[in-house]
């Protein structure tokens, strides 16, 4: 049996404001329970035309305030730009206010341009150790070890499960030797799937953490009662992508009809890559593109992203792809 859950960026939509982005994103979280979605996972970018989720923490607070049994948590924390520590604490104070429901998902990519990192004080001369030696830094904080005699206060002794998200086998190779779970950023990085998600399980090593390998892999899904408006609200999603292609980050944009004829052939070759893993039409094709998806990487949980203009049509998206597949949800 599988599980689904939600990475939600938070779009702003042009034309719109960061108040009723926040809105949208808690009438989300809260029909997606109702919908027996297990996670509802927040991205940290920073400098991101149409992204509002770079206060990733006091977001999750937010949305944990506002929904009564989904687990909220990072997809994730660029543990670069952050002191091993303050997060600790950060989680350690989420997990007090929301027990039982806060997950840690941590990224070794800052997230952001040269420019934005200087402006969060951090250094672009990490040591390539510096992201494993982070992550063990954490554990020890939550498992109440503590660092160089400094306890998390809150946050030692407490029960907030840490989640490696990679893109390639470095991540895979980490998440295996620390016996973490593994989340694959499949929905606009698929190309090194099977290599990484193959290595990781063929390395894992059991902890006290988790005594199996745990997979969960990102896939876009656009569902609607027609193939055609399908297509149609996805074309927001695929505008959105296109414009960090270019180099002309943008706020979300309202859906465009044949958006993807239109654009020169070396674009719509890049956006078909990187949306490789998409299921898009009726719940019937949504459910043969998640079965397909499935069956190619084995996950134990997918993690579906689907930037949507309309919030309506956003929470009908995923509705429909809960249903889709129910027989075959834990």
């Amino acid at each position: 049996m599988t599980a689904l859950s939600i990475l939600d960026l938070v779009p702003i939509n042009a034309g719109s404001t960061l108040a009723q982005t926040y809105a949208n994103s808690v009438k989300l979280a809260q029909h997606v329970e109702q919908c027996g979605y297990r996670r509802y996972w927040l991205a940290e970018h920073h400098n991101m035309p149409g992204i509002g989720s770079s206060s990733t923490t006091l977001l999750m607070s937010h949305l944990a305030a506002n929904t009564t049994s989904i687990r909220i948590g990072s997809g994730g924390i660029m543990l670069p730009n952050h002191a091993p520590l303050m997060i600790a604490e950060q989680f350690g104070t989420l997990e007090t206010l929301y027990p039982g429901r806060i997950d840690l998902g941590l990224g070794r990519a800052p997230g952001a341009d040269r420019a934005t990192i200087q402006a969060l004080r951090r250094s672009m001369e990490a040591t390539p150790d510096q992201f494993p030696h982070d992550v063990v830094e954490i554990l020890n904080y939550i498992e109440g070890f503590g660092h160089n005699g400094v306890q998390a206060i809150p946050g030692a002794g407490q029960n907030i499960p840490v989640w490696i998200l990679g893109s390639s086998t470095y991540g895979a190779g980490l998440a295996a030797e620390l016996g973490l779970p593994y989340a694959f950023a499949s929905h606009f990085a698929p190309r090194m799937i099977k290599e990484a998600l193959s290595h990781y399980r063929k390395s894992f090593k059991p902890s006290q953490h988790l005594a199996k390998p745990y997979v969960m892999a990102g896939i876009n899904v656009f569902a609607a009662d027609t193939r055609a408006e399908a297509e149609f609200i996805a074309s927001s999603h695929r505008q959105w992508v296109s414009g960090v292609h270019t180099g002309q980050p943008m706020l979300l944009p309202p859906p465009e009809e044949g958006f993807m004829e239109r654009i020169p052939a070396n674009l719509r070759w890049s956006l078909e890559q990187e949306l490789a893993f998409t299921a898009i039409g009726t719940p019937q094709d949504v459910r043969a593109g998640l079965l397909e998806f499935l069956e190619l990487t084995q996950a134990d949980e997918l993690m579906i992203d689907a930037r949507i203009f309309e919030p309506e049509a956003r929470r009908r998206s995923y509705e429909l792809a809960a249903q889709s597949i129910a027989d075959k949800l834990n």
